[in-house]
């Protein structure tokens, strides 16, 4: 069980600037065959009674959520039916030899002849790769509140933030912040948080605050993943990168590599995500 729910997902408007640009997402989701729609505030109201005031809103029907951590779990399982070997190991270093990957070293040596780079806010920091990489921790902290009563489940995007319903809480988020390796909960971004999700939801104003916690996504200059083949070291590949996106991604991601291993055509739409962009040598 990976926590799927597909009950949709409300973008409000929360300001009159906000409606052009999410009409305009409306549309262009239409275009590409996706079902997507604009209600008003009155509509909203009805379907959304605990939501605060809107100027309307994109509501995606068909989109939703799931627990990425039981993703993982589901991921590994399924690997493991499949024959893969997962090993437990701290990776610290690429090796090479001649001009080739060789494998990685942690406390162990393991030998490979390929290896895809999927480290994560951590990409950077493994050692001896053939040029630094454009991956730098971005932290994100998020605060959980319990779900409200009589609330039927829901994703609501507005004033900057969000919330959501998991296992019985009220996840709100989220924030974005350069400040290293560091996965500290700081006062100022949960009062920040909470200021946003109160607004976006009036039925959480004075309701506890159950735990906050942050992580670490792994950002790039452009916002953009990484993805493909190191061009200058034969064997090593980029899977790192994706921001808050990794859990969206990682599916087409895998795809994607798999075709690049396998010496298969894969998306066009790839060649924007090419390692060697960000230098020029």
């Amino acid at each position: 069980d990976i926590g799927f729910w597909d009950g949709g997902i409300l973008q409000a408007a929360t300001g009159t600037e906000d409606i052009e640009s999410l009409k305009e997402r409306v549309a262009w989701q239409r275009q590409h065959g996706h079902h997507c729609e604009w209600l008003d505030p009155e509509e909203i109201r009805r379907e959304w009674p605990w939501v605060g005031p809107t100027e309307g809103g994109l509501v995606a029907p068909r989109d939703g959520c799931l627990d990425p951590a039981r993703l993982v779990e589901a991921f590994r399982a399924d690997a493991q039916r499949l024959g893969v070997e997962i090993v437990n190991d701290s990776i610290t270093s690429l090796t090479r030899s001649n001009g080739k990957v060789t494998g990685v070293q942690g406390r162990d040596w393991h030998p490979a002849d390929d290896v895809v780079l999927a480290a994560g806010a951590w990409s950077g920091r493994i050692a001896n790769l053939p040029r630094p990489l454009s991956v730098e921790p971005v932290r994100g902290q998020l605060v959980a509140y319990p779900w409200p009563a009589k609330t039927p489940p829901g994703i609501v995007f507005g004033h900057g933030g969000y919330l959501f319903h998991r296992g019985g809480e009220a996840i709100a988020g989220s924030s974005m912040e350069h400040a290293g390796f560091s996965p500290e909960v700081t006062e100022a971004a949960v009062a920040s948080i909470r200021a946003r999700a109160e607004r976006l939801a009036p039925t959480l104003v004075g309701a506890k605050v159950l735990r906050a916690w942050a992580g670490l996504r792994p950002g790039t200059p452009d916002g953009l993943p990484i993805i493909g083949r190191e061009p200058s070291l034969p064997g090593l590949w980029y899977a790192t990168g994706h921001g808050r996106n990794g859990i969206l991604l990682a599916g087409i991601t895998g795809t994607i590599i798999n075709h690049m291993l396998s010496g298969e055509a894969t998306v066009e739409e790839v060649e924007g995500l090419r390692p060697e962009r960000f230098w020029s040598w």
